[in-house]
């Protein structure tokens, strides 16, 4: 069976903890999230490699895209620093195929923002207790979730959701103090498939959760590509069909 090759994007949440004397992140993610969340997918089914602003340019490159099946992008307070040719080079790799998943507070991201074309905001706070409800069942991302699951902390994102209508809503997060939100919504641009999916803030052990491991290996099975082209240029009709 072939394998499917991956590529996380995370930010230095070490460093943001530093920075911001934020003793809650270290604790939660002593070793940083990317190592995390790498460890939803077995060897034996994938090849995961690692990509981040310190080396954004020598691991997000035309030719290691199209060598991609799946990009995961987790960012949050870095958002702006991200090139805007890294930008392109992935908004062009999803329309050819590529597989996207933005996590948490990639709903910012610049890539998100480009290849779901609205101001993406929200409504949010720190620390509640979310109930995801699975709304697809028939979803493959909702293969083998149980019908609701709680994340004892959180942070909370609350509706309205400034994105365009989705192609499926397949999780509804429902908040301890009433807010709801559309918390995993599916999207295609072109010959790529787009998973949005909300939990994973940095203050909270969130991508230990199996459920939320399992959710983000059936999203990547999903967002394999079908059909991948590899070129975007419109052809000339250099002769006509019909004599």
């Amino acid at each position: 069976m072939q394998k499917t090759r991956i590529l996380i994007y995370t930010e230095d949440v070490l460093k943001t903890a530093e920075k911001y004397n934020n003793i809650k992140i270290p604790k939660a993610y002593p070793d940083g999230l990317y190592k995390v969340i790498a460890e939803a997918f077995p060897e034996d089914r994938y090849i995961v490699n690692e990509t981040g602003l310190w080396n954004i340019h020598e691991t997000i490159t035309a030719e290691i895209l199209d060598e991609t099946d799946v990009l995961l992008w987790w960012g949050h307070s870095q958002h702006d620093e991200v090139p805007d040719n890294i930008v392109e080079l992935v908004v062009a790799a999803v329309q050819k195929g590529m597989g996207f998943i933005a996590l948490h507070s990639a709903h910012f991201a610049k890539p998100f923002m480009r290849l779901v074309g609205t101001s993406c905001t929200l409504g949010w706070c720190h620390n509640d207790r979310e109930r995801l409800w699975v709304t697809a069942p028939y979803h493959p991302i909702a293969k083998n979730v149980p019908p609701y699951f709680d994340l004892p902390e959180e942070e909370l994102y609350a509706e309205p959701f400034d994105v365009p209508s989705p192609e499926d809503t397949v999780f509804l997060g429902w908040f301890a103090s009433g807010n709801v939100f559309r918390s995993g919504l599916t999207y295609r641009r072109g010959y790529g498939r787009i998973f949005y999916f909300q939990p994973g803030h940095e203050e909270y052990p969130i991508y230990y959760n199996d459920t939320i491991r399992l959710i983000l290996r059936n999203a990547v099975d999903w967002a394999v590509p079908e059909i991948r082209r590899f070129d975007l240029n419109c052809p000339h009709i250099e002769e006509s069909l019909e004599k």
